[in-house]
């Protein structure tokens, strides 16, 4: 029993010291990250002690509020997702087949992709959307609350150790031509092409705190509220409903559902595995 109380005041102390320091972070800089999935929140933040040598949440709440540096660097260990070109690639054939056909109406497209990783899937939709005659059509609006994440979406330059299985994903989404026309090598990297990039608006944006601010035929926000509690998957989807204009389409990841919004009903299914929905209502 002794043992078993020591346990639980460890867990409570370091439970009061982990919300200690995202208060902190959120009083610093405005990211809130206090409604994250437990799970990942503690492993993330355990690899984050790891890097910087400490033992304790307490001493990288010190360190947050000391270097600002250490602060970006827990920004970016909480925001950014790992992804690949065309990954699910049968998501990006639904999005050819039976969502672009219908975006094509319009004269002119606006789509959302909430949370952009390292900035692989956004190249990914551009690719589509130049392959399928609607990219001079599109603004593509592209958010993270990381900065360096924003930045590598900015550079379209990806390791070229990576190329072959991102060909390997181009092919099996309906890729048109050789993958490599897309890119070209220098060194270590692939150089995505700058007409990949003509079109997007990258921007800072917190899904936790900031709101709507556009209209939108299109939302992509995939593999990013997995990390999310109950009560913050349910704000972010009244703020994706909130941005949809009607008939508009939301694409989420296939562990994600639109079970917490209080909107489900209003949208009807495209692609049950690939979590693709149009809002109706």
């Amino acid at each position: 029993m002794e043992t078993d109380s020591g346990t639980d005041r460890e867990n409570g102390n370091e439970a009061r010291e982990v919300r200690l320091l995202l208060d902190k972070v959120y009083e610093r800089c405005g990211y809130d990250f206090r409604e994250y999935a437990p799970g990942t929140l503690i492993r993330r933040l355990k690899a984050r002690l790891r890097r910087e040598g400490l033992s304790s949440f307490s001493e990288l709440s010190s360190r947050v509020l000391e270097d600002r540096n250490c602060l970006y660097r827990l920004i970016n260990d909480m925001s950014i997702t790992v992804s690949a070109m065309f990954r699910d690639s049968g998501f990006f054939q639904v999005l050819r087949s039976q969502v672009i056909p219908i975006l094509t109406t319009y004269p002119y497209v606006r789509i959302w992709h909430a949370g952009c990783g390292l900035g692989e899937e956004i190249y990914s939709m551009a690719i589509v959307l130049q392959e399928e005659g609607l990219y001079d059509r599109c603004r593509i609006y592209v958010t993270d609350i990381s900065e360096a994440a924003l930045q590598n979406v900015r550079q379209g330059l990806f390791p070229l150790s990576r190329m072959r299985e991102y060909t390997g994903n181009y092919l099996a989404a309906g890729g048109k031509i050789a993958f490599s026309d897309y890119y070209t090598a220098k060194y270590k990297h692939a150089i995505f092409r700058a007409d990949l990039k003509k079109n997007l608006v990258v921007a800072k944006h917190n899904l936790v705190t900031d709101g709507p601010f556009n209209e939108f035929n299109l939302i992509v926000c995939r593999n990013v509220m997995i990390y999310f509690n109950k009560a913050l998957k349910t704000k972010t989807h009244d703020l994706f409903y909130q941005s949809l204009v009607t008939l508009g389409f939301l694409a989420l990841g296939r562990e994600e559902s639109i079970s917490y919004s209080r909107y489900q009903t209003r949208y009807k299914t495209v692609d049950r595995l690939e979590k693709v929905f149009k809002k109706t209502g």
